[in-house]
């Protein structure tokens, strides 16, 4: 991905395709330039997507949290485009895969997956 605004409209709808109708009742995301497209995504999907605040990081905790854990694999400044594809899904598959405390114990994984089923 390139992080322009049509390659991050096509990812989200990719992404969006391929889970049930209601999978996906928001979108938080940062004041990037990729989101600027946000008017036609929440047109054509129906979602409504949210900003946080310039600087206010704990507004979008657990996508911080989620940096936070992938940066246990990959320092900040690795170039994703040098990280082959399977490496970086086999770390997704091990963050996705560990339990959590604010999960109950249960994984990331487990209860996304609850959640997709209890939709179908």
């Amino acid at each position: 991905m390139d992080r322009t605004a049509a390659s991050m409209e096509g990812a989200i709808h990719a992404v969006h395709g391929a889970f049930p109708d209601g999978t996906f009742e928001t979108a938080m995301t940062d004041r990037g330039k990729e989101f600027s497209g946000h008017e036609s995504i929440q047109a054509s999907l129906g979602v409504p997507m949210y900003f946080a605040d310039p600087y206010a990081s704990w507004q979008r905790g657990s996508n911080e949290n989620a940096n936070g854990l992938l940066r246990e694999f990959f320092p900040k400044g690795t170039d994703f485009a040098q990280v082959a594809h399977d490496e970086l899904a086999d770390t997704l598959a091990k963050i996705n895969g560990r339990p959590r405390k604010c999960l109950n114990w249960k994984t990331a994984h487990e209860v996304f997956t609850e959640e997709v089923l209890r939709l179908i």
